[in-house]
């Protein structure tokens, strides 16, 4: 509760145009001027007029304590006598009064618990739901991982919320970096990853804003996706090829936007529907939690986002089991016949070691192919190896480890290869090492990845002529067989002068089997974007009308089939800032 800033409840109300700090030490010189001047000798016709009115204004400032005086008749007739004793009756009468009054000033100029309360404005009261959420317990024993030192882990925010009431948690991001591709393509276009997509510009990724929501045990959670990634992010999915309405749109500037409610049973079990982010790869799907910018493949190449139900039940303060019910492998929309399942299972022991195991199946997610089947795991373990948090120096060091396996099967490919068709697979792993100095204002990551995907259901696509995972390109397949072999290596270096700005830099070098990552030449055809990003493009410019390179060359005659400038390595030179409230 929050008083008027000029209130002040040990000191009465101000009276009579003095304030309340100063109306004790006027009150007492009036009176004692006053006892004085009634205790001299008077006249009698002094004491006629001005008895009566001293007492009506005593009468008025002593209150209930007593009757108020009938006024005054015409004096009757009388001996003189008779006249003194009664002004010496009155005169007694207003000392009594006198001494309660200076009684009541005294106490309550002196905070005097009996006093009766000074009439004041009333307190401004914030609403409940606005107010600031109950303090946490000093030893607590029951809310889930609420315990040591966790903002270390990778793919977690380091900082606490700004604006936290017992309602609302706010939570604004902003993420702006440079890129520099050192193969300089003439269109300034990065392909083959989902943190890096143009060179030699600045380039604002991240704009998001909201927070969760939680009162009476209902809870929910928005937050929008402002930048590249609202573009980015959606051209991944597939699933908005089935049917109709337009879902991209629909959900582009969301990142996650859920509704649930929390039952007290165990130490928490929550229901959820919605979009909220998927933790398969182990880093966030948002930059400033991530030790690195660019992740390698198996986080890369790996869900950002789901879209269905979940349950998180925590039967102890340590351990997460999560299953989801989901439309598919980061879909807004089901591909096929079967929706997808899985879960997390994430195990705290102690605040140096994190294991996270995370499993999907059932879903048939190839677009198109209802007779595909898709299964994979993910596992990651964080350990921090060393930790002192008051040193000068060096004070912390960490290291992750994840590993991927999954494959799909049916639909005229197998898991291990045989008579039932080529092998679908997907077998990758990354590891990063971390240390932390000047109180953990300073951080150098270094660490990389491998991949191996033949049929390259995970690869991500390169935009080349404007192509996404509904249209696909003919210059770059994902037929069953196709190879995809391909290891990455960085090195990043993050200043953290407050708890909720990064400024970093980060170099790094990337690697495949087969032509990938965007050259000199660019992936955009002369001219811009034409035709279908499905069909080739001719070298004179428009489309060759069709995904048969034989029948393309044929259509486009003389100029002959345009192609991209597709290489087998890039580095990377990249800077940039990241702040979340």
């Amino acid at each position: 509760m929050l008083a008027p800033a000029n209130a002040n409840p040990d000191q009465p109300a101000a009276t009579g145009g003095s304030s309340g700090s100063n109306a004790g030490k006027g009150s007492k010189n009036f009176w004692a001027n006053w006892l004085e001047r009634k205790t001299a000798p008077a006249t009698a016709a002094s004491k006629k007029s001005s008895a009566p009115v001293y007492a009506k204004a005593f009468t008025d400032a002593a209150g209930a304590d007593a009757a108020p005086e009938p006024a005054p008749g015409p004096e009757p007739i009388g001996p003189a006598v008779n006249k003194e004793t009664d002004a010496a009756k009155e005169i007694q009468i207003l000392k009594d009064r006198l001494d309660k009054l200076q009684k009541v000033i005294d106490e309550q100029s002196q905070g005097g618990g009996n006093a009766a309360p000074a009439a004041s404005a009333p307190p401004l009261k914030i609403p409940e739901p606005l107010s600031a959420p109950d303090p946490a317990p000093a030893n607590d024993k029951d809310t889930p991982f609420a315990y040591g030192d966790q903002s270390w882990f990778n793919g977690s925010p380091r900082n606490s919320p700004v604006l936290d009431t017992k309602f609302f948690t706010g939570e604004v991001r902003f993420d702006t970096h440079f890129m520099e591709d050192f193969n300089q393509p003439i269109d300034h276009t990065m392909g083959g990853a989902t943190e890096s997509f143009r060179s030699g510009e600045f380039q604002v990724e991240q704009i998001s804003f909201g927070g969760d929501f939680h009162y009476d045990n209902v809870r929910g959670r928005v937050l929008t996706m402002f930048g590249l990634f609202a573009s980015t992010t959606p051209r991944n999915d597939g699933s908005a090829g089935v049917g109709q309405w337009d879902v991209r749109s629909a959900y582009k500037y969301v990142s996650e936007a859920w509704g649930g409610y929390h039952f007290n049973v165990a130490h928490g079990l929550n229901v959820d529907a919605g979009i909220f982010v998927s933790y398969i790869g182990l880093f966030s799907y948002y930059n400033f939690d991530n030790w690195t910018y660019q992740p390698s493949f198996v986080s890369s190449n790996t869900p950002w986002f789901f879209n269905g139900l979940r349950i998180q039940y925590f039967p102890t303060q340590k351990l997460k089991i999560e299953p989801w019910i989901i439309n598919g492998w980061q879909s807004y929309n089901k591909f096929n016949g079967h929706r997808g399942l899985g879960g997390q299972i994430l195990w705290i022991p102690t605040d140096a070691i994190r294991i996270v195991l995370n499993n999907y199946g059932n879903g048939t997610d190839t677009l198109g192919n209802p007779g595909r089947s898709r299964i994979q795991t993910d596992d990651s373990i964080e350990v921090r190896y060393f930790n002192k948090p008051m040193a000068t120096g060096i004070d912390k060091m960490a290291f992750t480890f994840t590993a991927d396996a999954g494959c799909e099967y049916g639909g005229g490919v197998t898991c291990h290869g045989g008579s039932g068709g080529p092998k679908q697979a997907f077998l990758g792993w990354m590891a990063y090492d971390r240390t932390w100095w000047g109180h953990d204002k300073y951080a150098l990551t270094v660490g990389g990845g491998q991949m191996n995907n033949p049929g390259r259901y995970l690869t991500l696509l390169p935009p080349i002529n404007g192509a996404d995972a509904i249209s696909g390109s003919p210059y770059f397949t994902a037929n069953p067989g196709d190879k995809s072999h391909m290891w990455d290596a960085n090195i990043n270096f993050q200043w953290m002068p407050k708890a909720y700005i990064t400024w970093w830099g980060e170099a790094g070098y990337r690697h495949s089997d087969v032509p990938y990552w965007s050259g000199r030449g660019g992936i955009t055809p002369p001219g811009g974007n034409t035709g279908s990003p499905g069909q080739y493009v001719c070298g004179a410019g428009g489309s060759a009308g069709t995904n048969d390179l034989a029948t393309a060359q044929a259509n486009c005659g003389s100029a002959g089939v345009w192609f991209p400038d597709l290489r087998k390595g890039q580095a990377t030179l990249s800077f940039g800032v990241m702040v979340k409230f």
